[in-house]
């Protein structure tokens, strides 16, 4: 294996703080491609960096919020008019399913019952099992973010690699559980020293650090406050564009 490599190709809030887009983070492997996450912005990140999104047969979903899996409408639209004939896979919380058809049918009528070329696959994830998503093994963890679903935290394994992701979230023991052991944790941090519910600032991420045995951590999700700080931060933060391989 050559590694894994993560290109953060949005890595904004959902408010597009610091000009930044919604979160859309690519990983490649020797087998091929998954994202993780998919905003409102995804397509216009992925055909900015280059990226053909026909070529994506893999889509993990943390939660069901907007600048989370907003983007699918437009991803499987895209899909039906360019031609694509390869089989999608999306993968996430209970509910992802019926969310992506109402989103479908509220964007654009009629959408979801439109014949296409290709097969959607929906893979509704339970929570702490352990589970084949394509050719990853992937490990949903519940985490505390209100979105009218189960939220989760994602651990990926690919081969002898493991990435974990924590997506929206405020600091819960559970982090620690996902990032246990991982080659990369990519972890949100919405501001630097305000505590709010349902999301997780730097100072508080600071205070358990040493609870979170991982490699390497990278920053992401940050509001306009957070981005005003990074040259204090002690841990890398992410940008659109930014890379990590592992």
């Amino acid at each position: 294996m050559t590694g894994v490599r993560v290109r953060f190709l949005g890595s904004g809030d959902a408010f597009g703080s610091g000009g930044r887009l919604q979160t859309c983070i690519l990983v490649a492997f020797d087998a091929g491609f998954c994202l993780l996450d998919c905003g409102a912005s995804s397509l216009i990140a992925l055909k900015r960096a280059g990226v053909i999104p026909n070529d994506l047969e893999t889509i993990l979903i943390t939660h069901l919020h907007g600048d989370h899996f907003g983007g699918l409408p437009f991803f499987i639209l895209d899909g039906q008019f360019s031609g694509r004939s390869n089989p999608l896979l999306i993968a996430g919380p209970p509910g992802l399913e019926t969310r992506v058809i109402e989103a479908m049918e509220v964007f654009f009528p009629g959408s979801w019952g439109a014949r296409r070329k290709f097969e959607i696959q929906f893979q509704e994830l339970p929570e702490n099992v352990r589970t084949s998503v394509g050719p990853l093994q992937v490990t949903p963890i519940g985490v505390l973010h209100a979105c009218g679903a189960p939220p989760y935290a994602l651990r990926v394994e690919i081969d002898d690699r493991v990435l974990a992701y924590s997506g929206d979230t405020e600091w819960t023991d559970r982090l620690a559980s996902a990032a246990s052991g991982a080659d990369l944790f990519i972890c949100e941090s919405y501001y630097y020293d305000k505590r709010v519910p349902f999301h997780l600032d730097y100072s508080t991420l600071m205070r358990h650090r040493s609870e979170l045995d991982c490699r390497r951590i990278v920053l992401t999700h940050m509001s306009s406050d957070m981005l005003s700080h990074l040259p204090e931060l002690e841990i890398p933060a992410a940008h659109d564009g930014f890379e990590v391989t592992i």
